[in-house]
């Protein structure tokens, strides 16, 4: 940030008084410009012992498999964006959606709020996001595609819950990946 959106003066990086966070903070009008992390919600859809995963159609990671889920916008409750990314990524419509997994990426200043859900109908379809959309069994899961290193995560879990018909809330921080 180089300006303030408030009187358009420059902004310098300071830890305000009171506080123990480095702010964008104005000189001239004294506005301090809070960051905070991004929310990515979506839904582990289930149908018929499958998994629903959408193939992205866009950048980061285009041509690789992940949940449908997306960035919550303002005004929105969790569920109701989960729900609403699932249909704009896989045009799935989800019941009940249950939260599932609550994971924060501090390296990357998101965190992310995964439901699981149950289509409401069997259909579904790519959404502008999606070059394709379909239901995987476990064995058929493309492991070595999955765009996120959190959907693989997610995955993992859910299969090693699902063996024993209990699924628990799980709150964690993720690591970035060794380079």
């Amino acid at each position: 940030m180089k300006y303030c959106s408030e009187c358009g003066a420059s902004v310098e990086l300071k830890i305000p008084e009171g506080d123990n966070f480095p702010r964008f903070v104005c000189d001239t009008c004294h506005t301090i410009h809070y960051q905070n992390p991004k929310i990515v919600t979506g839904c582990l859809v289930e149908h018929d012992h499958k998994i629903l995963l959408c193939k992205r159609a866009i950048e980061p990671r285009y041509g690789l498999w992940t949940i449908p889920a997306g960035f919550m916008e303002n005004k929105e409750a969790v569920p109701q964006a989960a729900i609403r990314e699932t249909w704009e990524e896989a045009h799935a419509k989800v019941t009940e959606p249950e939260l599932y997994a609550v994971f924060s990426l501090s390296h990357i200043s998101q965190v992310y709020i995964m439901f699981r859900a149950h289509l409401a109908e069997p259909t579904f379809s790519a959404g502008a996001e999606s070059l394709e959309v379909r239901l995987f069994d476990e064995s058929e899961i493309p492991w070595d595609n999955l765009a996120f290193p959190i959907v693989h995560q997610t995955l993992t879990r859910y299969f090693q819950e699902r063996k024993t018909g209990k699924f628990a809330v799980h709150v964690a921080n993720i690591a970035p990946l060794p380079k």
